[in-house]
């Protein structure tokens, strides 16, 4: 009788702790949910980061910020795995956090990298032109100085007539 009490009473705990357990902690779907939006901020700011870079924008900072988000993750997952939910939520959370600013960062970095990049296109063609424009007029210029010079030494000369010996 001693042990059936005894059975009894850990059964009412475990079932007690179960209950509590589900009221006050979070369900996996929760953790799953919090996982997935954490995994979708991640993808887009990867590819917004990618973008940046593409453009000619420095991104290290925003890779540092990209990277600490994939670590909390991959951790948030593993705690899934592992039915740790509340543990899955805060790293999820941790995670949607850390990168939530990233894409906006990204996308400032890259217009800022097009303008830039505008800019030096305009530079280039002006100096390209100026460029040009100054090797043509100094041929120009030096034809015309060369031609003056010819015909100064061509007017010089003297015509004579050579016997040619063979």
């Amino acid at each position: 009788m001693q042990r059936l009490r005894i059975v009894a009473t850990l059964f009412f705990v475990m079932l007690f702790c179960l209950l509590v357990s589900s009221a006050f902690g979070v369900e996996g779907d929760e953790a799953l949910a919090a996982i997935g939006k954490a995994d979708s901020a991640v993808v887009s700011a990867y590819r917004a980061v990618l973008e940046a870079e593409e453009a000619g924008a420095n991104v290290s900072g925003l890779l540092e910020d990209l990277n600490f988000g994939g670590e909390a993750l991959a951790k948030a997952n593993t705690l899934y795995r592992v039915g740790d939910f509340d543990g899955a939520v805060y790293f999820a959370d941790l995670c949607y956090d850390s990168v939530v600013h990233v894409e906006a960062e990204a996308d400032r970095l890259r217009n800022l990298a097009a303008v830039e990049g505008k800019k030096l296109l305009y530079l280039t063609v002006a100096a390209s032109t100026f460029g040009v424009c100054c090797v043509m007029f100094g041929g120009l210029f030096g034809w015309r100085l060369f031609k003056k010079r010819y015909l100064r030494r061509v007017l010089k000369m003297e015509p004579g007539v050579v016997t040619v010996e063979s």
